[in-house]
């Protein structure tokens, strides 16, 4: 097993880039930031974004937690990678990880400074300083559990969602990702909060009729409500239907669309979405009619 190290300042750009210089290189693990990520999947560890504090990222970081640690080496043996590259803000920290570990001392060194510009490391630096964001070289779906509630630019994403444009350019000064095998996700580390993160009711409520709005001929939202909770949120959908034999089909094909957009506009843990019909109308002025049929 051959040990390569990426190195570079904190905030330099390293851990966006580490996923294509992965790629391109042919190399099958990654470790950044307390993770071991083996062909673009979290295997072990914990993240040292998601600690409370900077001094717990930094113990989680260098894999000074023995259970953390532990795992990691585990799984090192067991997925038995070609290459690992160890991510880090100097050879030192790099050697350090690898001796944690008990794997080799890198035998290639390779910097930020050999992948990227210098405007490219400079817009890095604005991006980590001033808007606090940080890069996790593995898929978004992953992370969600753990860093539920802290995912970057939400609400840009819901726009994009809601008007139908590409999802990739949250930031169009970056170069777009290659393609669905260049998985990274951005996310706010907890430490960098000094409060709490919160998205209302009637956003919930939004996405979840703009959502409904793709099936405006077959159903319409009478109520909805959340558990309001950011970890295991269970939303409730109460729908009139038009009678129709492919009622349940669409009930079936919203209840997936309303998961998935919640998922991804939030960054929220879905622990489920409950669509009832609680009225059946007869016409398509009845399924639209603000009063329940019978009424």
């Amino acid at each position: 097993m051959k040990t390569v190290s990426f190195t570079g300042k904190s905030g330099t750009g390293k851990s966006y880039q580490a996923t294509a210089l992965a790629q391109r290189r042919g190399f099958d693990a990654i470790i950044d930031d307390g993770l071991l990520i083996y062909k673009g999947q979290i295997v072990a560890g914990t993240s040292a974004k998601k600690c409370a504090t900077k001094a717990a990222a930094m113990r989680a970081a260098l894999f000074n937690v023995e259970e953390q640690r532990d795992a990691v080496i585990a799984a090192i043996e067991d997925c038995r990678p070609n290459v690992i590259m160890i991510i880090g803000t100097s050879d030192r920290m790099t050697d350090i990880i690898a001796d944690q570990l008990g794997i080799s001392r890198p035998e290639e060194r390779i910097y930020i400074e050999d992948v990227s510009t210098d405007e490219e490391r400079k817009l890095a630096a604005h991006y980590r300083i001033d808007e606090g964001e940080h890069v996790i070289p593995a898929p978004l779906g992953q992370l969600r559990r753990d860093f539920a509630g802290y995912f970057m630019n939400p609400l840009k994403l819901f726009r994009d969602k809601a008007l139908g444009t590409a999802l990739d350019n949250t930031h169009p000064e970056r170069p777009k990702d290659s393609g669905p095998s260049d998985d990274r996700t951005v996310v706010r580390p907890t430490f960098s909060y000094s409060g709490t993160f919160e998205i209302s009711e009637q956003v919930i409520r939004d996405i979840i009729n703009i959502t409904a709005s793709k099936y405006k001929g077959s159903l319409m939202v009478v109520d909805r409500m959340s558990n309001g909770r950011q970890l295991n949120m269970s939303v409730t959908i109460d729908v009139r239907v038009l009678k129709d034999p492919a009622a349940i089909d669409s009930c079936m094909a919203f209840q997936r669309d309303v998961h998935e957009t919640l998922s991804t506009m939030t960054a929220f843990t879905i622990d489920s979405v409950n669509v009832r019909i609680s009225d059946i109308a007869d016409n398509h002025k009845e399924l639209i009619s603000r009063k329940l049929h019978g009424q």
